[in-house]
């Protein structure tokens, strides 16, 4: 495109040469197609979710269209932001939808140099397999002096701060279930 051009389509140089001079018309519209429409319009789906990356708990709105996220905002309705994100929940639509996101579970098994792919059903299984596995190796009925105990120091659990109440109580219950007594969150860390 000629330079001259190019400066002739700059708004300023429209409304200083132009009938518009107070710039309260033509001189500042957009050259962009007539009419303007929100990207939330094309979603068919909105599904109410908490921003994942700090311990204050954002409310998000994600708009998906056939299953896949299209956009993700602040929820007006949270009491928490009352629809406002910081900068990382604003980029919540790219730790979605990048095409570097690891969708799979990796695994590298105790030794080796490589990652391999598993399907869910078989990485949750080992799971399943290891902590019932760690239980039975660490249980402690009594200690020394004969005092009941019925625990293990085998595992424990770390929570994430995004969670809430309803969760980390299922969470300890859960673990207190399993018999482990190191169950912390990280909002109190």
């Amino acid at each position: 495109m000629d330079p001259l051009q190019l400066v002739r389509r700059w708004p300023l140089f429209r409304q200083l040469t132009g009938s518009d001079p107070l710039g309260r018309g033509d001189a500042v519209r957009s050259d962009a197609p007539e009419p303007w429409e929100p990207r939330t319009d094309e979603a068919d789906t909105v599904t109410r979710s908490v921003c994942p990356f700090c311990a204050v708990g954002c409310g998000q709105r994600v708009y998906s269209k056939e299953g896949r996220v299209t956009h993700i905002e602040g929820d007006p309705d949270s009491p928490i932001s009352r629809g406002r994100l910081c900068p990382r929940g604003s980029s919540s639509l790219s730790l979605v939808t990048s095409p570097t996101r690891i969708t799979k579970v990796r695994y590298r098994r105790p030794g080796g140099t490589e990652w391999e792919d598993l399907d869910l059903d078989t990485a949750m299984d080992m799971i399943a397999d290891r902590v019932v596995d760690t239980r039975a190796r660490t249980w402690q009925d009594t200690d020394a002096e004969g005092r009941l105990l019925n625990r293990t120091l085998g595992f424990a659990h770390l929570g994430g701060a995004t969670l809430d109440n309803e969760e980390n109580y299922l969470l300890k219950k859960l673990y207190t279930a399993l018999g482990a007594v190191q169950v912390e969150n990280q909002a109190r860390i």
